[in-house]
């Protein structure tokens, strides 16, 4: 029983070993790479405002958070980076498959410049069709338009006609859109009180 006793200890002692030296890997790992991922990240987000404010050299002035509530009373927050032809809002809605977060260039008039999915979990040939489905050139583009007037696809009453077989996609889609006009009216009618400040970067 002794020697059993010795062994059970032996093997507690050295698992303990074992995850704690595992536990100072992972942190050294995560340290090491924390920085590239957020620096990829960073110039994922900067591509993305070049590319929704069809502008190669876009200067980002201000970033603000705007939070509003959806038709359910539940509160949702917007990140809203101005620049000199409006700003690029980003706006995440629930589509079929699961999270749909849309980066959406508006002008000083506030059309809609461009856009580009950041984020998304819609299904392959279908749902996830809508990266393409809006854009310029295309025969639901959404590009040129304003949504002062909320966007809706065809079979709600709207002119816009939804991703084949997608339409959960498609009204997703276009209600963070839309969302993503709202919080951008309430910046520029209102952005000292109805935005919260997170950093400032204006050039001298």
């Amino acid at each position: 029983m002794r020697k059993l006793e010795s062994s059970l200890i032996n093997m507690v002692l050295v698992l303990t070993g074992v995850a704690i030296i595992m536990s100072i890997v992972l942190a050294s790992v995560n340290h090491i790479t924390s920085e590239p991922i957020a620096l990829q990240q960073q110039k994922a987000l900067a591509d993305g405002i070049k590319a929704v404010m069809q502008a190669d050299d876009i200067c980002v002035s201000r970033t603000d958070t705007v939070q509003q509530t959806d038709d359910s009373g539940k509160p949702q927050l917007f990140l809203v980076y101005q620049n000199e032809l409006g700003a690029a809002v980003e706006s995440t809605t629930n589509g079929f498959g699961g999270k749909l977060r849309v980066l959406v260039g508006f002008n000083n008039q506030g059309k809609i410049l461009g856009y580009t999915i950041l984020e998304h979990a819609e299904t392959p040939g279908l749902g996830a069709k809508v990266t393409e489905w809006f854009q310029s050139g295309q025969k639901s583009s959404i590009i040129g338009l304003s949504p002062a007037k909320p966007l809706t696809v065809s079979k709600d009453g709207g002119t816009i006609d939804a991703i084949t077989a997608s339409t959960i996609t498609s009204r997703a889609f276009l209600l963070a859109v839309n969302n993503a006009y709202r919080a951008y009216k309430t910046m520029s009618i209102d952005g000292e009180t109805a935005a919260t400040p997170q950093t400032k970067d204006k050039k001298e």
